[in-house]
Parts: structure tokens; C-alpha cells; sequence
């Protein structure tokens, strides 16, 4: 069995099987060096890939011509533009009604302080990206949740009641959308969305969407931009290709506003455009505009590793319960069959990043039992406490490797007692 599955892997030609761990383990960034050097790191969304050409090859250009200084021009946008209209058929982006900001949590603070106040309410549907909870609150914002529904899909009724609950008293709300869904992996439907529309018009609700992993849509699911439905044209998107291309750390992401929130987003800032990179804004344009290939072949991995990791979790981690994602490269793992969160347990808030101090539940017995680290569930906000989630953006050999731990010591691991 592990000739074939070598065989396999050697087969492949995506960029999850280029780097070894030794290589992987001389990378200086958060997911490689938070943790001892016996644990395999699945948690903070990372990929393990090396650049695409076309983005290592403007790297290369920038530094023998030293064209480090200052932001100009709007190519960034228009390589988003051209993208969005050749993978999701979208023609709607306007130029001229973006705004380049440092990155989509920093772009998502500014845009919520042109829409609302102190005091004012933020919707959100957990369990979801965790500083969705962080950046609302550090803003003097109040949280309120819809929690998701059934699937883990967006619950219609749950948003009516939460934006009623966030006007209340005259107040002004916005709904801080996640699309494609962290941590669950859902890809949002044409109609949801414009379900979602509906209700925040009749509710005078403003939606703002966090469409970062809008390019790593799976086989089996279709992105829909939210500017694009009907009802959406106040609104506002926020993206980049941190995700997509692994650039977190080339900071430069793109604000855009419906045609009836121009004239808000021309409200933001000037000093706001001051923080991203220069840098960062060449190697994101020149991933979407040259791309388009390395992106291809790494959502084929994607795919393979989607149907690596059910087959994984079947074999190892028997009650666990599992969705196959629709897009991202993170899997939403229920693992309430294992009896291990404590309601009082003292633990992180919702919000918090999730790192080894903020731990609890299955995510600490992983890492203490079998040596993988995950991103604990219950900073993902409600429903996420006997969760957690796995980043399959790694080699497939990694992956077996960490499932193979994490049923070992779920096979020695006694649920406690009077669960």
C-alpha cells in the first residue's frame, strides 16, 4: 500500500508535492515555527507550495532593479477584474470603485467604520473565522451572531432575527459575510446570496463580504461574487491572493464597493492606501494576471487531497464527523463523539488566534497526544467548541502521516467520565 500511494504522489504534478518537510522546516514563518520540531503543523492558512513562477520571477525583477519604493497605478485591480471575468463571469468590477488596503482584515476594520459607529452591531455566522470576533470588538463594535444552519449553510431565519437584533434602537449594522465559509468550507449559493441581499435591504443592514478564498473553489461548487447578485449594490467585498497564491506575507488586498457604496468607500482614508506593500502589490497582480496555470494545477491537488483526507479520516478517526469542503483548503472536523470540551474550561474567547496558549478540547489532545496541530473550534465562536480545524494544503504524505497520529491516539484516548 505505501509503494502505491508513493507511486501516486510521485505521479502528481501539483505544487503540494514539490517541497519535503525538511525543506518545509527551514521556513521562518508562523505555521512552521510555532510548534516543536516532533509536531506536524495542519492549523494557520498556509500553504505548503513553493511561489508560482510568475510570482517568483517578479520577486526576482524587484529586487535587481531595487523597485522597492512606493505604490502607483491601478494594475492590481485591473488584473482582479480580468480574473473575475474570465473564472466566475463577472464583468461588474469597476475599477474605479476599488480601493487598495493593506490586507482584507485591515480593508474589512475600515470599511465597518465608514458603514457604522461605536456601539453600533456587526452580524456574523459562526462558527467563522475567528477575527472576525477580534478586529469587530478591538472597534468598539457589538458582535451578533447567526449561527449557521443546517449543512452548516446560511440560516435564513437565524439572519432576520440577528439583523432585527442589531437595528434595534435605530442602530446602524452591518453583516460581516464570510465567502467561501471559514472554517467550514461551504461555498455559497447564487440564491443564498441573493437571499442574503434581500434581507439586509428590507432590514437596512449593510453586507460586507470577505471573499479571500474566492479562487480556491473545488470541483463540484461554483464562486459567486457577491457584488454580482441582484440587491448587492450597496455593498462592499474585500480580497486578494494571499490565499490562493500564498502570500500572506507580501501584505496587499483590494476594497470594493458596489456602485451604491462609491461614494462611501470615497470616504475612507487617504493614510488607509499608505499600508500595503509595493512589493506585495506586484506579486499579487502578477499572480492573478500570470497566474492562472500554477493555480490550476494546485486546485487539482486541492481535489485530490479533499478525497485523500475523507478516505483518511473513514479510516482513522472512526465518529468523527466530516463535510468535504466545497472550497478552501480547510476541513471543519466535529469531533463531539470524543466527550473532551469542558463548558467551563477557562479557555480563549471566540476571536482569539487559536495558537498553542489558546488551545482546548480535541485541538489539545492532538497536539499533546499525536503531535499535529490544529486550529482549535472554539475560537470559531458558537457551534465551533467541539471542533476543529485541519489545513489539507500539504503534501499527501503529511497528511497521512498526521491522520495515521491522530487515530493512534484517538484509539488510546478514554473519553472522560459523566459526559
Amino acid at each position: 500500500m505505501e509503494s502505491a500511494d508513493a507511486a501516486a504522489d510521485a505521479a502528481r504534478t501539483d505544487p503540494l508535492v514539490r517541497l519535503t518537510v525538511d525543506q518545509l522546516r527551514q521556513r521562518s514563518s508562523m505555521k512552521w515555527r510555532t510548534h516543536p520540531a516532533d509536531v506536524l503543523p495542519l492549523w494557520v492558512a498556509e500553504m505548503d507550495v513553493p511561489l508560482a513562477p510568475a510570482v517568483a520571477e517578479t520577486l526576482h525583477r524587484v529586487a535587481d532593479l531595487g523597485d522597492t519604493g512606493y505604490p502607483h497605478g491601478t494594475a492590481y485591480a485591473e488584473a482582479l477584474a480580468a480574473f473575475a471575468a474570465e473564472r466566475w463571469g463577472w464583468d461588474g468590477l469597476r475599477v474605479e470603485h476599488t480601493a487598495i488596503v493593506p490586507d482584507v482584515m485591515l480593508g474589512i476594520v475600515e470599511v465597518l467604520r465608514l458603514l457604522t459607529g461605536p456601539g453600533d452591531a456587526v452580524v456574523v455566522s459562526p462558527p467563522v473565522y475567528p477575527p472576525f470576533y477580534a478586529f469587530v470588538a478591538h472597534s468598539g463594535r457589538e458582535v451578533v451572531e447567526a449561527p449557521l444552519g443546517p449543512g452548516l449553510r446560511l440560516d435564513p431565519a437565524a439572519l432576520e432575527d440577528a439583523f432585527a437584533r442589531a437595528r434595534r434602537g435605530g442602530r446602524r449594522a452591518a453583516f460581516l459575510m464570510s465567502n467561501p465559509h471559514n472554517p467550514t468550507g461551504v461555498v455559497h449559493t447564487r440564491a443564498e446570496l441573493e437571499a442574503v441581499a434581500a434581507l439586509a435591504r428590507r432590514h437596512g443592514v449593510r453586507v460586507v463580504s470577505d471573499e479571500i478564498h474566492a479562487p480556491l473553489v473545488l470541483t463540484g461548487a461554483r464562486f459567486t461574487p457577491f457584488l454580482g447578485v441582484p440587491g448587492a449594490e450597496n455593498a462592499f467585498a474585500l480580497t486578494s491572493a494571499s490565499k490562493a497564491w500564498n502570500l500572506a506575507g507580501l501584505k496587499a488586498a483590494l476594497a470594493l464597493a458596489g456602485p451604491e457604496a462609491a461614494d462611501d468607500l470615497a470616504r475612507m482614508p487617504e493614510e488607509v492606501g499608505h499600508g500595503p506593500s509595493h512589493v506585495g502589490i506586484l506579486a499579487h497582480t502578477a499572480a492573478l494576471r500570470d497566474g492562472t496555470d500554477w493555480l490550476d494545477d494546485l486546485l487539482r491537488g486541492l481535489d485530490a487531497n479533499r478525497a485523500l483526507l475523507g478516505a483518511l479520516v473513514e479510516r482513522h478517526l472512526p465518529g468523527i464527523g466530516y463535510v468535504p469542503p466545497q472550497g478552501t483548503y480547510l476541513a471543519w472536523l466535529d469531533c463531539t463523539a470524543l466527550g473532551l470540551h469542558d463548558e467551563d474550561d477557562g479557555s480563549a474567547a471566540p476571536g482569539e488566534l487559536g495558537v498553542v496558549s489558546d488551545l482546548a478540547g480535541p485541538a489539545a489532545m492532538f497536539l499533546d497526544e499525536a503531535r499535529v496541530a490544529l486550529s482549535s473550534g472554539h475560537v470559531f465562536g458558537t457551534g465551533g467548541a467541539d471542533c476543529v480545524r485541519l489545513n489539507f494544503a500539504t503534501s499527501p504524505g503529511i497528511l497521512r502521516e498526521a491522520l495515521a497520529r491522530m487515530g493512534r491516539a484517538l484509539a488510546g484516548h478514554r473519553p472522560p467520565r459523566d459526559r
